[in-house]
């Protein structure tokens, strides 16, 4: 052998183990710091499209018609698995006596046939409120 291929040899087999002396060394990384981690850095929407879940809405503004539409009427408007018609004053009725604060913990927290957030995790309380809101208001 070679002079060079001599020395070549042994520092390659030092700097091989101690690389793989470094694989072992593992940071323990939480949940929450992976999912940030390797979350989406962007979304696309084309226009007229609905909006991606979990897009942000603005602070203050609910588009109480595109929640409805997209996420409530699949039920509220045909009836199915029981769930009363939007407007339909008897099926509401008893439901808004009982007040805001039940019919918001049976939206949020789902009730029956109904999960949680009509099934929408992405919501915010805010914009299940609305909805909420709009279902008393069609039952008056």
């Amino acid at each position: 052998m070679n002079r060079i291929a001599r020395l070549a040899l042994p520092a390659a087999l030092v700097i091989a183990t101690s690389m793989l002396a470094a694989c072992h060394q593992k940071e323990e990384v939480s949940k929450e710091e992976t999912a940030t981690l390797i979350a989406p850095v962007a979304q696309v929407a084309l226009a007229g499209s609905a909006p991606a879940a979990g897009a942000a809405v603005p602070a203050g503004k609910v588009d109480v018609k595109h929640v409805f539409d997209t996420v409530c009427s699949a039920c509220h408007a045909t009836g199915a698995a029981g769930a009363p018609k939007v407007g339909d004053k008897a099926a509401w009725g008893p439901r808004v006596a009982q007040g805001k604060d039940a019919l918001y913990h049976s939206a949020l927290n789902g009730k029956n046939a109904m999960p949680a957030k009509g099934g929408n995790p992405s919501l915010s309380d805010a914009e299940v409120k609305a909805v909420v809101d709009y279902f008393i208001a069609q039952a008056k």
